[in-house]
């Protein structure tokens, strides 16, 4: 829709940030930029996890350039974890502070830059600098992508908030395959002689869609309406909805425009364990560490699992990554956004973290496969955990973490979230390849507390993010606390 026509509808008043809100959630506002915006905030989070993923094949030919020992190998591929937890603890203040727009452009600029560098590392220092530079890239764009999936989406039916937090997992898979197929692509292209730098130019092949995204910025992207109006500016969120959705949005002369709040950081993140928030702040981070931890011992270290079971050449590592990718994990995602609204994110992501508990135990009984039936059913379990984890816990810990709070606390949250989880990442990335050397197959038993752990907190609480009105909830608490305010009698001086 164009401006043009949008001003040709009748003209629809905004008097309060609620009205905004309520407009995008019911659905009544739609346009194509909004949808191109949406798009754009997958495309952030395609590149986190195609930064996240690209080194997990190299790391066996970084070893042997820069002479580094397992744990200097794990302080490789821990960096951009490390980065990633100050990104998401700073970034997500920093969007709620100064708006969604301006957090996303800085994050592709990060992207560029520690792509680049990372592929030009002339030792492990400099390579372990820019994957934390990357990293603080990647934990600054959670936040804010999510943030935009949230507030550029309606709250029910056919592209809900809920179905739209949950795509993030289709794209992260997605971008994970695609780095699996890029690597191929070079495998072939490449002397076999220079095989060694097919992880220089997968990691910097990722500046490439940065770039794409900072090309067409002006074009799409805008502020969230939900946010430029909870910081007072109703005038600039009318200007968004006309834009971005083709809404004759126009501000009333009556308009109550609230004052722009003064964010303080701190005092921000204290709000998430307010009563109010407490239990969904612990639930979310639990769900978050669970499935963060397995994920990350289990995906980033693929390639060297499935080299352990199938003990067979590069090839077939790569072709097997990739394979369980496509076949297993986007499907799995498509049907975690397909299912959302019906089933919902606790029932989702309770059956996930069931089906991996199984699949991690399968694992370990198994150890190494001897003889052809057991290599398969090794890889039918790999598979069962990557599927479980992209329709479950994968798709729908976002849900917890963005869908429980209201668009004025919606980035701090995400930044406290991911940038607490993260520390369950670095654990995983760091210690991953000392306990995979040391326990061999064994290692399943320890990824396997990690759904156990994730199972316990579901059961704790039974709360349902989806199709909930955060903003309307803290809108009626704050319409309640004026009404008691106004109703107690003073006491005479």
């Amino acid at each position: 829709m164009s401006t043009q026509s949008a001003a040709e509808r009748p003209p629809v008043l905004i008097r309060s940030a609620q009205d905004v809100t309520e407009l995008v959630n019911s659905g009544a506002a739609r346009g194509s930029h909004a949808k191109m915006i949406v798009l754009l905030a997958l495309g952030g989070i395609f590149l986190d996890a195609y930064d996240l993923t690209s080194l997990a094949y190299g790391i066996t030919d970084i070893k042997q350039q820069f002479g580094l020992t397992s744990v200097g190998a794990g302080a490789v591929t821990a960096s951009i974890s490390v980065g990633a937890i100050l990104g998401a603890w700073f970034g997500g203040v920093l969007v709620d502070r100064l708006g969604r727009y301006r957090v996303f452009m800085a994050d592709m600029l990060f992207f560029v830059i520690s792509a680049l560098g990372c592929a030009l590392a002339p030792n492990a220092e400099v390579l372990i600098f820019f994957r934390f530079l990357m990293g603080f890239g990647v934990g600054m764009d959670i936040p804010v992508a999510m943030a935009f999936l949230a507030e550029f989406s309606r709250l029910r039916g056919k592209g809900s908030k809920g179905a739209r937090t949950a795509s993030w997992s289709t794209a992260w898979y997605v971008a994970t395959s695609g780095c699996y197929v890029v690597i191929m692509a070079l495998y072939f292209l490449l002397p076999e002689a220079h095989h060694g730098l097919l992880w220089r130019f997968t990691v910097g092949f990722g500046a490439v869609p940065a770039l794409v995204i900072l090309l067409v910025r002006n074009k799409y992207m805008n502020e969230s309406p939900s946010w430029a109006a909870d910081n007072g500016d109703l005038r600039r969120a009318a200007e968004i909805l006309t834009r971005s959705y083709g809404v004759n949005a126009t501000v009333a002369e009556d308009a109550q425009v609230p004052e722009k709040p003064e964010r303080k950081g701190l005092p921000e993140v204290k709000r998430l364990f307010e009563r109010r928030y407490r239990a969904r702040t612990f639930q979310a981070l639990t769900i978050g560490l669970a499935q963060t931890f397995g994920y990350n011992a289990v995906a980033y270290g693929l390639p060297v699992i499935i080299a352990s079971i199938l003990a067979q050449g590069a090839l077939n590592t790569i072709s097997a990554s990739l394979v369980l990718n496509l076949v297993f994990a986007v499907t799995g995602g498509v049907l975690g956004i397909r299912l959302a609204n019906r089933v919902g994110a606790w029932k989702l992501t309770f059956v996930g973290f069931s089906v991996q508990l199984a699949s991690l135990v399968a694992l370990a009984l198994i150890g190494k496969p001897d003889g052809t039936a057991y290599v398969l059913f090794a890889i039918a379990a790999l598979g069962a955990f990557m599927f479980a984890q992209a329709s479950g816990p994968g798709a729908h810990f976002m849900s917890f973490a963005s869908l429980s709070y209201p668009t004025s606390m919606r980035g701090t949250g995400l930044g406290f979230n991911q940038g607490t989880l993260r520390v369950g990442s670095t654990l995983a990335l760091f210690f991953f390849p000392v306990l995979s050397t040391a326990l061999a197959s064994g290692v399943f038993w320890v990824i396997a507390l990690a759904p156990l752990m994730g199972l316990i907190a579901l059961i704790a609480k039974r709360w349902e993010p989806v199709g909930y009105d955060a903003d309307a909830a803290e809108a009626e608490s704050e319409r309640a606390q004026v009404s008691r305010a106004s109703s107690t009698p003073r006491r005479p001086a």
